[in-house]
């Protein structure tokens, strides 16, 4: 249950990330303080639901989009935060491409960078649980 729990915290902060990333970077991606929360939200839920499904369509119909079922699901998740949310705007095409890029890149080394830094030193200054060795 812990583990699920990192995971998504790991998904939510590197979503997070590549959000904040992308939008410091493109001049015609803006997102709002009032509704970064909600638009990270949304972002993250999207992707996660996202990238199986386009994996298993992949799978099953081409198999060239299981190599780039993050940067659809990425795609995927940034236009369904932009019309549900108020707080993520992106305007013109090449802004697109490039803040699916960036979102992408952003977020995967978040997601590798993370683990190794914040949550190992935080899971390992955790008291071990009652009745488990102190052997690994």
């Amino acid at each position: 249950m812990i583990r699920l729990f990192f995971s998504v915290l790991l998904q939510v902060v590197a979503s997070a990330i590549g959000l904040v990333v992308a939008a410091a970077i493109l001049d015609d991606m803006a997102l709002d303080t009032s509704g970064f929360l909600i638009a990270v939200a949304i972002f993250a839920a999207v992707d996660v639901i996202a990238q199986p499904l386009i994996i298993k369509i992949g799978l099953h119909y081409a198999r060239a989009l299981t190599g780039s079922s993050a940067l659809i699901s990425t795609l995927v998740g940034l236009v369904v935060t932009t019309i549900v949310s108020d707080g993520l705007r992106i305007s013109g095409f090449t802004t697109w491409v490039m803040a699916t890029v960036i979102v992408w890149a952003a977020s995967m080394l978040a997601a590798l960078i993370l683990p190794v830094t914040i949550f190992k030193r935080w899971l390992s200054q955790r008291p071990a649980p009652a009745g488990s060795s102190a052997r690994g």
